[in-house]
């Protein structure tokens, strides 16, 4: 099924465009990171989409892989051609460079990729097929981009040459001709990338009042989370004055708020009760509605189908309260819990259908799968992080952020959805419960987010521990070379 993706896609790049010519100072270098997305994503969903001649994908998979192929594809790349130019700024040979920037910068990408890939992958334990079918097309996308990231990259840089750094570049650098490093008027003294220096040893100054401030923050950030409701959208969730909010409210008014989303109730009857004229199949709806109608939070039960052999009878159960509301999911489980009395007591089986029911369960079910999938993607990252760093306090420092992050993003988003506060500014027209879906697909996309930059400073600065400085100075080296990327890649990932 053909996605619709109308004009996201153009801007989304465009953005990515700009943000890497600011950063790189370069239109030749800045093109490199967009061409390896675009051909890792090419390929990514090129092949869902050939797998579609086999089965049919949701018209929502190729557009989740695309964002995010898109995303990680280019930074990524930048990351590699970032660690390239910072290489040739301080006088390496160009294939040297080159090397080193792959065997470190790479090597970074790499276990980054396979973070985010573990966190789309295990979006198969939410137990949805849609879910599942969305994450492994992403992953399979951005571990092509990954691939591609890795090859196509420092090929292209061989090729590009000196030019990926613009001439305006050298001479800042303080070379007489561009990529000759004995042309240099200037001796290294190694500040050519100090972008966010002042920063850093403003925060490493006093770290542990850095930590609380940070954790004080985020912490207001995430108290709205207690009061977090799940649900599908509504009429009542669109903007006032559509035809669609207009007939929600006047029916809800009208004749209550649960007849926009009534429960189906469908039950087969044993042989004995079965009804052999008008008289008995009145008296037998009239039995099974009114068990149904005494129920707490029940407004009325209207019998509605009859099957050609008077077998199965179907009744409309309308709550009083609307669909979204959280009381509605309490009157669908004493109603699952009469349909269980009467099975057991009557043998007359009782079944629940309708789309609030199918809301209710999707959300439930999300909400169940919800501990173990963090288990498992937290749980393998912080492996990775071990082998990759040998340190235990790298992946919890990585763990603590990334869950200090979604407490602080699920807590603003129930501020402005479900709260309201804001909701002008950020075109909110009704608040109510958050998108059920919504916290298990940000939690893989924001884990491996997470971990992708926690990836790319830690290994600056692991990379400068081992060259020789001091813990707080590898600290810094590791942030200068790294937060200029790690600011642009997140900017990049926000606008796509």
């Amino acid at each position: 099924r053909r996605p619709h993706h109308g004009q996201e896609v153009p801007l989304g790049l465009t953005v990515a465009l700009l943000v890497l010519v600011a950063v790189l100072g370069s239109l030749i270098a800045a093109g490199l990171p967009l061409l390896v997305a675009l051909l890792g994503v090419g390929v990514g969903i090129g092949g869902a989409i050939a797998f579609t001649a086999v089965t049919e994908l949701n018209q929502m998979t190729p557009a989740l892989a695309l964002m995010l192929g898109l995303a990680v594809g280019i930074d990524y790349a930048l990351f590699i051609v970032t660690r390239h130019r910072t290489s040739l700024l301080h006088g390496q040979d160009l294939v040297e460079s080159i090397s080193r920037a792959v065997g470190t910068a790479g090597s970074a990408v790499v276990f980054a990729g396979l973070t985010v890939v573990i966190a789309l992958t295990a979006l198969v334990l939410s137990g949805l097929p849609i879910l599942a079918e969305m994450g492994l097309v992403a992953a399979f996308t951005v571990a092509v981009t990954v691939l591609v990231a890795v090859t196509v990259s420092p090929a292209l840089l061989r090729l590009m040459g000196t030019r990926v750094i613009s001439k305006r570049g050298w001479r800042a650098a303080g070379f007489a001709t561009s990529g000759d490093p004995n042309s240099r008027t200037t001796p290294d003294d190694g500040t050519d990338e100090e972008h966010g220096g002042w920063f850093v040893r403003l925060v490493t100054l006093r770290p542990w009042l850095t930590v609380l401030a940070v954790v004080g923050v985020l912490g207001v950030l995430a108290i709205p989370v207690g009061s977090i409701q799940l649900g599908l959208p509504d009429g009542g969730r669109e903007p006032t004055g559509t035809t669609a909010h207009t007939a929600y409210t006047t029916v809800g008014e009208q004749f209550g708020p649960g007849i926009n989303g009534p429960i189906v109730a469908v039950t087969t009857l044993p042989e004995e009760l079965r009804p052999t004229d008008e008289a008995s199949l009145a008296n037998v709806q009239a039995m099974i509605a009114t068990r149904l109608k005494v129920i707490d939070g029940v407004r009325s039960v209207v019998p509605f189908g009859v099957s050609p052999d008077q077998a199965t009878l179907a009744f409309q159960v309308v709550p009083t309260t609307g669909p979204a509301d959280p009381a509605t999911a309490e009157t669908f489980h004493r109603v699952e819990f009469t349909a269980s009395q009467l099975e057991r007591r009557e043998n007359i089986k009782l079944g629940l259908t309708g789309q609030t029911v199918a809301n209710i369960e999707v959300s439930e079910r999300l909400a169940a799968a919800l501990p173990a999938y963090l288990a498992v993607v937290v749980g393998l990252s912080v492996l990775i992080l071990l082998l990759v760093f040998r340190s235990l306090v790298v992946p919890l420092i990585a763990t603590g952020g990334f869950l200090l992050s979604i407490a602080a993003a699920f807590g603003a988003t129930v501020a402005v959805h479900q709260w309201g506060w804001l909701g002008a500014l950020f075109g909110v027209h009704q608040a109510g419960p958050l998108l059920s879906v919504m916290p298990i697909i940000i939690i893989g996309v924001l884990f491996g987010l997470a971990m992708d930059y926690q990836m790319f400073l830690v290994s600056g600065m692991h990379e400068a521990r081992s060259h020789g400085e001091d813990s707080r100075t590898a600290v810094r080296t590791g942030f200068v070379h790294g937060a200029k990327v790690v600011t642009a890649a997140a900017i990049i990932m926000t606008s796509v």
